[in-house]
């Protein structure tokens, strides 16, 4: 059976965000960093987010909080961030349930840039 990748692209993981994941691939526009980095915050890949993650801005380490679950992903808005671009926005809500009981969603303006590579890369989000 098919397992579609957490991202909302109604794809399948391998054939979306896992080769990104895998390194294989890197994320040709800002939108599909953002949606490889929120399906590797659903499957607790913490060696791609920082891979992702711009070496001015990038924390010294990482961790996943425990009973974070990531159920959806919704782009609100992109700004820039395509091909020929240098930077970027994104705009998006992402669903989470903490266990036991709690739930909510995660709205952030994501700031992008591409690296001396040609490579999209976080910088940093402001939190609404």
């Amino acid at each position: 059976m098919m397992q579609l990748c957490p991202c909302g692209s109604n794809e399948s993981y391998q054939n979306c965000c896992q080769p990104y994941h895998q390194g294989t691939l890197w994320p040709r526009t800002a939108e599909a960093l953002m949606r490889s980095r929120y399906s590797a915050f659903a499957l607790q890949n913490a060696d791609y987010l920082l891979k992702t993650w711009a070496k001015t801005t990038r924390p010294g380490q990482f961790s996943f909080e425990k009973g974070l679950i990531w159920q959806g992903l919704e782009i609100v808005e992109v700004v820039k961030g395509q091909i020929k671009d240098k930077r970027g926005q994104v705009h998006f809500k992402a669903s989470y349930r903490l266990e036991p009981n709690e739930s909510g969603i995660l709205e952030e303006l994501s700031q992008f840039k591409k690296d001396s590579a040609g490579h999209w890369m976080y910088i940093d989000g402001e939190i609404f």
